[in-house]
């Protein structure tokens, strides 16, 4: 199956090599020439989407709804996809994609919204979780992409994939802003952090993000497998949907703020864990600030 992946940053690069390592022809789009060069030096193909032939599946994967916009509606992409699948993999409004269906349908154009729970070593080993929003039939013709990528989670329609998303997201970042949190007020405490770390991961406090990111917090790596601004934005994001349902989050509110608080002092190209250098911060009276 010959496959087009538009948008090669952390996560939309490691799909397209995944894709590439479970023998799809894949070609890639990024305005990066260097995730470009990436790719093809993994297998893959440099795309131009004005001029080259796109082939059966179409996936994006875009870091907000503007450049998503863009990219897909006003760019004449639609157009110029002869049928083509599009399957759109990014963190985004609804109604964002909602607004892509409505353009795609006259032009016969099928569309599985399909954003996903996990980060490029997921990807790259096709244990993604993604949560599916699509008809039946535009699954099916999708299935043998996202079968290669991991689990299907068949959610609804399209918008309610990316609705699950944010919600999968919301709970997510509160997760990682309570542990870090309770974790530095340990470590003031007196404890060791490799011991405290070693008891709670036995725990019942213990959870999949504090299990898995925990540890390069340990290591001093904050490097970005997800990064805080993306962590910021999907929270701002879930903020509008329950904003425009009348639904007060006041909880996700106040992580949003530690969220804000962190991309204040420079840390928004970390990882979303480095909101643990706000707590110690506040807990040794410095203004926490990022790796060189």
């Amino acid at each position: 199956m010959k496959a087009t992946v538009i948008g090669l940053g952390t996560m939309g690069g490691a799909i397209a090599r995944r894709l590439v390592d479970r023998g799809f022809d894949v070609g890639g789009y990024d305005v990066d020439p260097g995730a470009v060069e990436r790719l093809v030096e993994a297998g893959g193909r440099a795309v131009d989407p004005q001029q080259d032939g796109l082939g059966e599946v179409v996936l994006t994967s875009l870091p907000n709804d503007g450049i998503l916009t863009s990219a897909v509606l006003e760019s004449g992409l639609l157009d110029r996809m002869d049928g083509a699948l599009l399957v759109e993999a990014s963190t985004a409004l609804p109604v964002t994609v909602e607004r892509i269906v409505e353009r795609a349908k006259p032009l016969g154009i099928e569309v599985v919204d399909s954003p996903f729970s996990g980060g490029p070593n997921e990807a790259l080993a096709g244990s993604l979780v993604q949560f599916v929003g699509a008809s039946e039939p535009a699954l099916e013709r999708a299935r043998p992409v996202l079968e290669a990528l991991g689990s299907i989670e068949h959610v609804g329609e399209a918008g309610q994939g990316k609705t699950v998303k944010l919600v999968n997201n919301l709970m997510a970042m509160g997760n990682v802003v309570v542990a870090m949190e309770a974790f530095t007020l340990g470590t003031k405490l007196g404890m060791d952090r490799e011991k405290l770390f070693d008891v709670l991961s036995r725990s019942g406090a213990r959870s999949f993000h504090f299990l898995k990111r925990m540890p390069y917090v340990l290591a001093d790596d904050y490097s970005a497998r997800f990064a805080l601004d993306l962590g910021e934005k999907d929270i701002r994001l879930g903020l509008h949907l329950a904003h425009e349902q009348n639904y007060a989050m006041p909880t996700a509110s106040i992580v949003h703020q530690i969220f804000e608080l962190g991309r204040a002092h420079g840390l928004g190209g970390e990882d979303v864990v480095a909101v643990m250098k706000v707590f110690q911060g506040w807990a040794e009276g410095k203004t926490p600030t990022p790796d060189a």
